[in-house]
């Protein structure tokens, strides 16, 4: 029976017209070639309702392989995120409204969860694509953060491999910009599924340091 694998990204936020993370989710659906089953799904950007969907995904489905990803507009690099923090701080609301400080994004649970994507090799994979990308030790505190944590622990102890991935929001613009939208997206999907790919089929995390010095 072919594996399942899952892969979300985000609807438009902040008043943009799109989010770099599902245009990227979408072009992954397309070239897609298998033989594993893969099942893309566009996220609320909202700190209740996208757990909520993420959850109802989870239950419907039971993938083998679950990958969301997320816009960064500070990044210019892929970044395997390997550390969610119960804790959401939010300097701006989300699409529902909603701003919590300082609170939990699961009440009682871990501090912390650490993906369990094989980080390190999915970074070089993507470089190997030609896409810049790097072992993230902060994935902020809105919802992309809450929405890996939710993840993991929702995951916890399951077997299912699962992480977190930010793009960046290549439709900012910027002096390095290279293509038009199509294309980075495009660029940004095939790295994509060289994370996909490498989750599947690489057993355990290869050495070296990923660690950074601030």
């Amino acid at each position: 029976m072919s594996r399942t694998v899952l892969v979300t990204g985000f609807e438009p936020f902040g008043g943009r017209d799109v989010n770099a993370s599902w245009e990227a989710v979408r072009r992954l659906e397309q070239l897609w070639d298998g033989p594993e089953r893969l099942v893309v799904a566009c996220l609320p950007v909202a700190f209740a309702a996208a757990p909520e969907r993420l959850g109802a995904l989870l239950a419907a489905l039971t993938p083998d392989l679950v990958v969301c990803v997320g816009e960064a507009g500070g990044r210019q690099v892929v970044s395997l995120e390997r550390v969610a923090l119960n804790l959401v701080d939010a300097r701006n609301p989300d699409n529902a409204g909603s701003a919590p400080v300082d609170v939990p994004v699961v009440a009682g649970g871990p501090t912390a969860y650490l993906s369990t994507l094989p980080v390190k090799a999915c970074a070089a994979a993507v470089r190997a694509t030609g896409v810049p990308a790097e072992v993230s030790h902060s994935a902020g505190t809105f919802v992309c953060n809450a929405t890996s944590y939710a993840l993991l622990h929702a995951l916890a102890g399951s077997g299912t491999r699962a992480g977190f991935v930010h793009v960046p929001a290549i439709w900012e613009g910027g002096a390095d910009r290279t293509g038009g939208a199509a294309e980075d997206a495009g660029r940004v999907a095939r790295a994509l599924a060289a994370v996909v790919r490498t989750a599947l089929d690489v057993a355990a995390d290869v050495g070296g340091s990923a660690g950074t010095l601030d």
